[in-house]
């Protein structure tokens, strides 16, 4: 094992450490570490990625269920028509897609390099959201009644998020479930973190029917992932939330960047 690939595994504790911190991110972070470190093709990384993410979040949120701070209802909610919307997408639409995506003339933009391009501008928006902060107080839901049919149709929309990139979409989620739910920001986080390890394992399930997967390393990759949450969320209980992620949304649009600077080059 080279120092690259040590500095690779060294980072799936960080992955783990921000899940636990911030409740969700782990996806920003695992695509672009599986691609530039371990040089996984794009593709498969999105699907090694779902299952560290969601493995690691499931974690996260047993120990949310047991302090009971998260809203199995409007999970049901939120989640049902997402998990349609992601399996349907890995299954189906994904390996639809054609490669290459677009062609003209000389130019073509493959499928590999356009998943990283709406990857990386998904992580541009991720990182504007978390360095604002903008936290919603209320919305749609002010009087505490959950608006379903609206978290049913966001659920579907995050499903295809999450499917097609292999993001979990906590940075979609949480507001979501403040604005039409009227959760707390508190059990809005929970809430999300279960959502996004069902999400990603069942968009997981759509993929393993057509791909072949590394178990010797993605085992050992989210084994340390899962040592990381559990460092997270005990420094969680001393770092002031609202700073912690504006921080990370710096770190994720220099990362972001770097990945759309290093595609075009």
């Amino acid at each position: 094992m080279n120092g690259q690939e040590l500095f690779g595994y060294a980072s799936a504790l960080v992955v783990g450490l921000v899940i636990g911190l911030a409740g969700g991110g782990g996806s920003i972070l695992t695509i672009p570490i599986f691609v530039y470190i371990f040089s996984i093709p794009p593709i498969l990384a999105t699907t090694y990625s779902l299952f560290v993410v969601g493995s690691t979040s499931l974690v996260g949120s047993i120990n949310h269920i047991w302090k009971k701070q998260v809203d199995l209802n409007v999970t049901a909610a939120f989640a049902l028509p997402s998990f349609i919307s992601v399996y349907l997408s890995r299954r189906f639409l994904v390996p639809a897609l054609p490669d290459p995506l677009f062609q003209f003339e000389r130019f073509q933009l493959s499928k590999s390099d356009a998943i990283l391009y709406f990857f990386a501008i998904v992580m541009v928006i991720a990182a504007r959201a978390m360095i604002r902060s903008d936290r919603p107080e209320q919305g749609e839901a002010a009087d505490g009644r959950p608006r379903y049919g609206s978290l049913a149709l966001d659920g579907l929309a995050v499903g295809l998020l999450t499917g097609t990139i292999g993001a979990g979409g906590g940075f979609l989620i949480v507001p979501m479930l403040v604005l039409m739910a009227g959760l707390p920001i508190h059990r809005a986080v929970a809430t999300s973190v279960l959502i996004i390890a069902v999400n990603s394992f069942v968009g997981f399930l759509g993929d393993i029917h057509h791909t072949g997967l590394n178990w010797n390393f993605l085992l050992p990759f989210t084994g340390l992932s899962i040592i990381g949450i559990f460092a997270g969320m005990y420094l969680a209980r001393f770092v002031a939330p609202d700073r912690l992620k504006k921080g990370f949304g710096w770190f994720v649009l220099v990362v972001a960047l770097y990945m759309i600077s290093r595609e075009v080059m």
